[in-house]
């Protein structure tokens, strides 16, 4: 009689293994980047910072216009930030002359002078020029290529023509230049310079402007430090104060 083996079991099926989130694009991942960037510079930010960033970014793109009369309370109070660092970045403005401190009756955002902007100009040529050079030749790796991710932004903000990152980067771009120059006198005199030259050019740039062109301008030195070729982002830089003279001029005659 033949003996009856038992039945074979049947094996199991192989479960693939479980796929991991979809590999995000170049794109999310720069934007991924580009965050947490961002929130590494807001946790490294004192709350004077930026109480100073945001009231300047208002006057200057001119949400608080020229002789408004500030008060530190309402400030306090738009911002959700404490009067002490509104106090304190209301005093920085004034440095930069981006507002007017008056005894006893208040503070007023200063006014915008056609002939303070053209002397203003004479020395930010030679500071400029100074600060790109020494920024090509003392930049760490680092910093460089924040120089090189400012250069692809701006060529996009002049594609698009899109003011408000212009702006923005603008204000990034010069920080880093006086950053990487290592050298802290240029950059306190730069330092009052800046805010200035923005809230002018904002204000008068729809009429004698060309943002497209300024921020092609604006890249072309950013991409020069980045290659760490000083020659090249000094002849950048005048190319750029160039067009920011001729700008300033129109202006004058309009």
């Amino acid at each position: 009689m033949a003996v009856q083996r038992p039945a074979r079991r049947a094996r199991a099926p192989k479960l693939a293994a479980p796929k991991g989130p979809p590999k995000a694009s170049k794109a999310e991942r720069r934007t991924a980047d580009f965050n947490d960037a961002e929130h590494a510079a807001d946790d490294a930010e004192t709350l004077t910072d930026r109480a100073y960033r945001l009231v300047e970014e208002l006057i200057v793109t001119l949400a608080l216009p020229p002789e408004t009369i500030l008060s530190e309370q309402s400030l306090a109070a738009k911002l959700k930030i404490g009067r002490t660092p509104i106090r304190e970045a209301l005093q920085r403005l004034a440095r930069d002359g981006l507002v007017v401190i008056l005894p006893r009756r208040g503070i007023l955002v200063s006014q915008i002078n056609l002939k303070t902007q053209m002397r203003l100009l004479e020395v930010r040529r030679e500071l400029e020029r100074l600060m790109a050079k020494g920024a090509a030749e003392r930049a760490t790796p680092e910093e460089t290529a924040l120089f090189a991710a400012i250069a692809r932004d701006m060529r996009r903000a002049s594609d698009e023509n899109d003011d408000m990152t212009f702006m923005r980067l603008d204000r990034q771009f010069n920080e880093l230049v006086s950053q990487a120059a290592r050298n802290e006198f240029a950059s306190r005199a730069m330092g009052l310079m800046h805010g200035l030259s923005r809230r002018f050019w904002y204000q008068h740039y729809r009429e004698s402007g060309d943002l497209p062109l300024s921020a092609r301008l604006h890249a072309e030195v950013a991409e020069a430090i980045a290659k760490r070729n000083p020659d090249a982002a000094g002849r950048a830089s005048d190319r750029l104060i160039d067009y920011i003279e001729s700008f300033t001029r129109k202006t004058i005659e309009a």
